[in-house]
């Protein structure tokens, strides 16, 4: 019988597997390259000697599984598990805990605390990577269950509940980092004029190739553009001030003007464009992100009303 397309976007490739990357946190150098040497041949292992710098690596690299010692100087294990479930970028890092203490009261502790497993010292190799395997594949199947869940049917590109998440959470690193958020609000001009011309059948492909060449201008890793809601899309700009989310705001409305879709119907230009509200703030702890995407679409509003295929950002 023929995989469906869910089992086949499932299904387990070595390029996959050793993408996936595993932290591996103990005090003692023998053990981490122990570790290391059972595990890399299908992900790849990277390696902390405290629970300091686990921290630092974990919110840098989101690791797809934690490997981690107990008994550190410092910051223990259990502390570190503690620090990364109360951290909204970590929390979803699934944890095993590889210690010698062999009291199931320190096992208790550290299921407790949001650990998936708990292996003892010596432990058996074999044993070691088979629940890493495991793990990891569990790990790659939630993420693209959870990457389909947050595509937008029509357009493939990120859907709302995804955009709201991820401000959310960039909101919160950029509150961290003390750097600033960009928030580009965008609205395709006339849109309904254009389905009432074309067809419905035309707005949708039409919406799928905006979103397509959006997707495409964006140039860094970090940046997101989502399908907002029927013809409006956003996009998150993390360390972007102002005058640096108007200059992606310029590309943006520049590469869809270059598709060149007719737009007989349009009182702003004879192609399809967009009109974009541009924002930027310095996250605080005294504010919220509802007074980025406030700001962002007020400006959305008067970049429409000034005649629309323009960005405004102030």
């Amino acid at each position: 019988m023929a995989r469906s397309n869910l089992a086949n976007r499932l299904s387990d490739t070595p390029i996959a597997m050793h993408q996936q990357k595993v932290l591996i946190v103990d005090d003692q150098v023998l053990n981490r390259a122990f570790v290391a040497a059972e595990i890399e041949d299908f992900c790849t292992p990277v390696s902390a000697e405290n629970g300091a710098k686990a921290l630092k690596l974990a919110n840098r690299l989101k690791p797809d599984l934690i490997l981690m010692d107990i008994n550190m100087p410092g910051l223990d294990g259990f502390e570190v598990c503690h620090q990364l479930k109360s951290n909204p970028h970590t929390e979803d890092i699934p944890i095993i805990f590889v210690s010698g203490m062999t009291d199931t009261a320190f096992e208790k502790e550290g299921l407790e605390l949001g650990a998936l497993d708990y292996i003892r010292k010596p432990f058996d190799p074999d044993i070691l990577k088979a629940r890493v395997r495991n793990q990891l594949q569990l790990q790659r199947q939630r993420r693209t269950l959870e990457k389909m869940s947050n595509r937008d049917g029509l357009t493939d590109i990120a859907n709302r509940r995804y955009f709201d998440l991820s401000l959310h959470r960039e909101w919160e690193r950029m509150k961290e980092l003390r750097h600033p958020l960009g928030l580009l609000m965008i609205d395709v001009d006339a849109f309904k004029s254009f389905n009432d011309e074309y067809g419905h059948v035309t707005g949708d492909r039409a919406l799928k190739l905006i979103a397509q060449r959006m997707e495409q201008t964006l140039k860094r890793s970090g940046d997101l553009v989502a399908r907002y809601g029927g013809e409006e899309f956003a996009c998150i700009l993390p360390h972007t001030d102002n005058s640096s989310a108007r200059v992606i705001g310029d590309q943006l409305c520049a590469a869809v003007r270059d598709l060149r879709i007719r737009h007989s119907a349009s009182p702003a230009s004879p192609y399809v464009t967009v009109s974009i509200g541009c924002a930027s703030v310095l996250p605080k702890e005294t504010d919220s992100f509802k007074r980025l995407t406030a700001l962002a679409d007020q400006r959305l509003y008067s970049a429409k009303k000034a005649g629309r295929n323009r960005v405004v950002h102030c």
